[in-house]
C-alpha cells in the first residue's frame, strides 16, 4: 500500500469489482426466547421441604438454515431441581439466534454456529433460566459458564477419531 501526503492509494481490500461485497462477515441479527416451559409440579408442598435439591442442567444445540445468508441458531437449555419427595422445578428453554454470514468457508462458519453463536448468546439464556426459577419461587439459579469452543474442538476430535477407526460418522448438526 503505498501513501501520498497521509492520502491511500491502494485501496484493493475494501470492496470487489463494481462495489461486491465480499469480505467475511458474521453477525447476530436478532436473539428471542423460542419456547421456555417452567414446571413446578409439587407447588405448594414444595416450599416446606427441607435440603437443597440436586441441579441437573443439560443443553444442546442445533442450527438450522433459514436463508441464504442467515441461520437459526438454538441453544436448548433443560434443567431439572429434584429432592427426596419429588421435583423441586423443570425447566426447558430453547434460545434462538439469528445468525447472518456472508463469504464465510464452510468449515469456519460450522464454528461460528456450534461455538461462538452459542457463546454470545449464553449469557441471555442464562439470565432468562435464572429470572424463570425466580419466578417460580426459588432462588435464582445462576448456570455456570460453558466453555463451548473447547466443548466444539472436543466434539472435533471425537469425530475424527471415529471416522479413523473405520466407525460411522455421528450425527451432524448437533454439537
Amino acid at each position: 500500500m503505498a501513501e501520498e501526503g497521509d492520502v491511500l492509494t491502494n485501496l484493493d481490500n475494501q470492496q470487489g469489482a463494481n462495489g461486491a461485497d465480499n469480505q467475511p462477515a458474521a453477525a447476530i441479527i436478532t436473539q428471542y426466547i423460542k419456547d421456555l416451559s417452567v414446571e413446578n409440579p409439587n407447588a405448594p408442598d414444595v416450599y416446606q421441604w427441607q435440603g437443597q435439591p440436586k441441579i441437573d442442567v443439560q443443553f444442546n444445540i442445533g442450527a438450522e438454515p433459514v436463508g441464504q445468508e442467515v441461520h437459526e441458531v438454538t441453544l436448548k437449555i433443560n434443567i431439572t431441581a429434584s429432592g427426596e419427595k419429588g421435583n423441586f422445578y423443570l425447566v426447558e428453554l430453547a434460545y434462538c439466534g439469528l445468525v447472518g454470514m456472508r463469504n464465510i468457508p464452510e468449515d469456519q462458519g460450522h464454528a461460528f454456529l456450534y461455538a461462538e453463536a452459542p457463546r454470545l448468546l449464553f449469557p441471555f439464556a442464562r439470565r432468562v433460566v435464572a429470572d424463570a426459577v425466580r419466578d417460580a419461587g426459588f432462588p435464582p439459579l445462576v448456570v455456570d459458564p460453558i466453555d463451548f469452543n473447547g466443548l466444539y474442538v472436543q466434539q472435533l476430535n471425537a469425530r475424527r477419531q471415529q471416522q479413523a477407526e473405520g466407525a460411522a460418522p455421528a450425527p451432524g448438526g448437533d454439537a
